[in-house]
């Protein structure tokens, strides 16, 4: 009997080590090593090659350069030039969704349908466009760890002048530089977090500090019911009211009825229409009214 546990013993004892063993080896067998590994590269993916858990894309050039031009405008502000986040959104290039997409059949429901809760608005992009902005955040090499990402020391390169005469003509109508804009630059003294505040005013991801989008649900009894608006898509639409209840309703097309009060609505019908030099030239301005 004890003989016969010896053995049994001694065989677990070899079947683990060659577990252990083929744990350990290079995907694809013994060969796949050779000509791949890095000398004094770190464990774990660190050396730039991604692995599994970070795969690597080959986008179409062109398709990536229209990408670009369409993530330069509507996206940058929030995540970053480099896609890796920004003064208020998230780094996209470790989202699972990025992670999962291919070809942008996965960031064009986010894109078309936006998150309006957490600040996000909806952008009116085919999948076409999808898939080119899909193509440029493919482009990005993604890692263990995230390449240095060489801010440049100043985003204060406008034309002070030309952005006060912007200012004037789209956002006039509701700021003044003598009234609420007066002493900007003395409350937010990061140029960067001030050319964030007037471009997206909530702050990005969450909706920062201010007032909140509101809505208000006429079901089909007329009784209005008001509150602070959680989350909406095509089926339900979440609201909470001033004492913290939340209630939720169905929807089926126009019913109810839901009106929402969005205070940014203006900001982020202007936010497409920038150019860089617009947001320059307005930020150049800004930082002069102290």
């Amino acid at each position: 009997m004890r003989k016969n546990l010896l053995a049994i013993a001694t065989v677990l004892a070899v079947a683990i080590t060659a577990l252990e063993v083929a744990a350990q080896a290079p995907a694809g067998g013994p060969g796949a090593a050779k000509g791949t590994a890095k000398a004094g590269a770190p464990k774990g993916g660190g050396g730039g090659g991604g692995g599994g858990a970070y795969p690597q894309r080959n986008p179409d050039p062109t398709m990536a350069a229209r990408g670009k031009a369409l993530y330069d405008v509507n996206c940058a502000l929030c995540h970053g030039s480099d896609a890796r986040g920004g003064d208020g959104g998230p780094n996209l290039l470790r989202s699972q969704v990025l992670l999962n997409d291919k070809d942008g059949e996965l960031i064009a429901p986010v894109l078309q349908n936006g998150m309006l809760a957490e600040g996000m608005p909806k952008f009116n992009f085919s999948m076409a466009q999808s898939a080119d902005i899909a193509a440029f955040i493919h482009s990005f090499r993604v890692a263990g760890y995230d390449n240095s990402r060489n801010r440049p020391p100043t985003i204060v390169v406008g034309d002070a002048k030309a952005g006060a005469t912007y200012f004037s003509a789209k956002c006039g109508s509701c700021h003044s530089a003598t009234g609420d804009m007066k002493g900007i630059a003395t409350r937010i003294a990061d140029a960067r977090t001030l050319q964030q505040r007037w471009l997206m005013p909530t702050g990005g991801r969450g909706g920062g500090a201010g007032t909140p989008t509101t809505v208000t649900v006429t079901p089909a009894s007329g009784a209005k019911v008001e509150g602070r608006l959680v989350r909406i898509d095509d089926f339900l639409v979440t609201l909470a009211e001033d004492d913290g209840t939340s209630r939720t309703f169905r929807r089926d097309g126009d019913t109810p009825k839901v009106e929402i009060h969005d205070p940014i609505q203006p900001h982020k019908v202007l936010l497409p229409t920038y150019t860089d030099k617009d947001i320059h030239d307005v930020t150049a301005y800004l930082v002069t009214l102290k």
